[in-house]
């Protein structure tokens, strides 16, 4: 299972990097807005910076809705740095664009996706990766997790080479159960990465360790 960091913020992507465990970054306009980043020439050079202090795949995501616009973005993108994944929508023109880009041997994350229908089109059309957001779907009494196993089931029938990207991860026990169901990657933030290190009975073995030792020395 591949750990990809859901931010634009480089000191938690470089600390999520230095834990040996990061296999990429995802982000959007929301949370570039939320890092202050503003402006298309300063998106573009945050995009190259996060590109610049990790190794995987970084998705970056085209704000067209319509088919030339989204070609034309992506295709930048895509110059930008080698290991950038366009990031298109869900959409009719969205499923056109995957498409295209597959053809083109350029890698697509396939965003916004709340059905088994929707991931099925986009493995149709090629995606690299499809994004199932199973917070937002529990957000309104929707199991999300049950939306991952569809995906998994109907992939595995068909030896559909598109990879389930969990998004939308909330914590620490979304990570374990997509790792159960056989998502291929998960996105969360970096407390949902970090949270996996944490358990009462490791902080208290590590305790009486170190008192033992002392009283021995």
């Amino acid at each position: 299972m591949k750990f990809f960091i859901d931010t634009a913020n480089l000191d938690q992507i470089k600390e999520a990097e230095a834990l040996g465990v990061l296999d990429g970054v995802t982000t959007n306009p929301s949370l570039m807005a939320k890092e202050g980043i503003t402006g298309a020439a300063n998106i573009l050079n945050h995009y190259v910076a996060i590109c610049d202090a990790v190794e995987g795949d970084v998705s970056a995501e085209v704000i067209a809705t319509d088919f030339d616009g989204m070609i034309k973005e992506g295709e930048a993108l895509a110059t930008l740095h080698p290991q950038i994944v366009v990031k298109i929508p869900m959409i009719e023109d969205g499923v056109k664009a995957l498409k295209y880009f597959a053809g083109k041997g350029i890698k697509t994350n396939c965003t916004l996706v709340f059905s088994a229908g929707q991931a099925l089109l986009a493995a149709k059309a090629g995606a690299t990766y499809v994004s199932p957001f199973i917070g937002r779907l529990d957000d309104v009494s929707t199991d999300g997790l049950n939306l991952i196993q569809e995906i998994r089931h109907i992939y595995d029938n068909y030896a559909f080479e598109t990879q389930i990207l969990a998004a939308s991860v909330r914590h620490t026990m979304h990570v374990i159960d997509c790792a159960k169901i056989g998502a291929d990657v998960m996105t969360g933030p970096l407390s949902s990465i970090k949270g996996l290190l944490n358990h009462p009975l490791t902080d208290i073995g590590l305790a009486k360790f170190l008192a033992d030792y002392k009283k021995g020395n």
